[in-house]
């Protein structure tokens, strides 16, 4: 028996698993010497292009970033003493800056150009991951140059600076984005896909800012407030995760034209992909509501501790 002759292998297979080598198993071919075989390449697994893609614009970006804060952070250490500006402050804001390059430099994103399931996780991280490290790694004492600047935004926005805008935009964004025409068409154009990754960072930024903010708003959450804003939106988002989960059919145009990528067809690769999301939904939720509480109970009991001041 002649292995089979790498003419007759398809090139879109080929160019699929560049490195994967194939070797058909003539033992059990030779058990059925005069059934006609012919391979269906659509079944056959196919190893997806994991390279870096080194987008040097969001590289610069983070960069200018990182620098900044390092700096801003060394001087209110310096000025303010180790409580205004600890460490593990730094560690947060530097660690949301490499999600952030994860998600758009590392083989995530070329990644994420061929699974769903990748492309979700590389939504989850700018979404959630990266802007709660992000905004955690802040301190009204490293804010404190910017602080009036960002108040006076906040009236001038009005409405929109509201937790109430903030949830809203947070869940139309990410649902926007999921409906198919829009998600193929980001898919198939650069600059849409960027401006995709760019509403992700801003609602996610938006909508976690309200909940962790070191600087007290105007519009800050109290009492069941951040309870009720949290859960509403998980759970919404959560649904839609579920929707894609339990899907019978491939939603995405884009993804039903890719090779069976690790073994997955397009429905396979948008269920998982759907779980991750809604799973992911779930623990950041139950996280956040654990945060929140003792947060909660913290500020009570200073306050308590103030009243008790106050009538000695």
């Amino acid at each position: 028996m002649t292995p089979l002759p790498a003419a007759e292998i398809p090139a879109a297979v080929l160019a699929a698993a560049p490195d994967a080598a194939w070797t058909p198993n003539w033992a059990l071919i030779a058990a059925a010497p005069d059934a006609a075989w012919t391979p269906n390449w659509a079944l056959i697994a196919a190893s997806p292009d994991a390279a870096w893609t080194l987008n040097w614009g969001a590289i610069a970006a983070v960069g200018v970033v990182g620098t900044a804060y390092a700096r801003r952070w060394a001087i209110a250490r310096r000025e303010a003493g180790p409580a205004a500006a600890p460490v593990w402050r730094l560690a947060s804001f530097l660690a949301g800056l490499a999600l952030v390059l994860a998600a758009l430099v590392s083989p995530i994103d070329r990644l994420g150009e061929q699974l769903f399931v990748m492309h979700m996780v590389q939504h989850l991280l700018v979404l959630d991951l990266a802007s709660i490290l992000l905004i955690v790694g802040l301190t009204r004492v490293i804010l404190r140059p910017v602080t009036r600047r960002v108040q006076a935004l906040e009236r001038a926005a009005g409405p929109l600076a509201t937790p109430a805008f903030a949830l809203a935009a947070y869940v139309a964004g990410i649902a926007l984005w999921h409906v198919p025409a829009l998600y193929d068409a980001a898919l198939e154009h650069p600059a849409l896909h960027a401006l995709e990754h760019v509403t992700f960072g801003a609602v996610g930024a938006l909508y976690w800012w309200h909940l962790l903010s070191p600087i007290r708003s105007r519009h800050r959450l109290t009492g069941m407030g951040p309870v009720a804003y949290m859960f509403t939106a998980k759970v919404l988002v959560g649904l839609l995760g579920i929707l894609l989960t339990f899907s019978p059919d491939a939603l995405y145009e884009f993804y039903e034209q890719r090779p069976r990528y690790w073994g997955m067809s397009a429905v396979t690769d948008q269920n998982v992909g759907g779980a991750v999301m809604a799973l992911q939904q779930s623990l950041v939720m139950g996280v956040a509501m654990v945060v929140l509480l003792v947060r909660q109970l913290t500020e009570s009991e200073r306050e308590a501790q103030r009243g008790e001041r106050f009538a000695a």
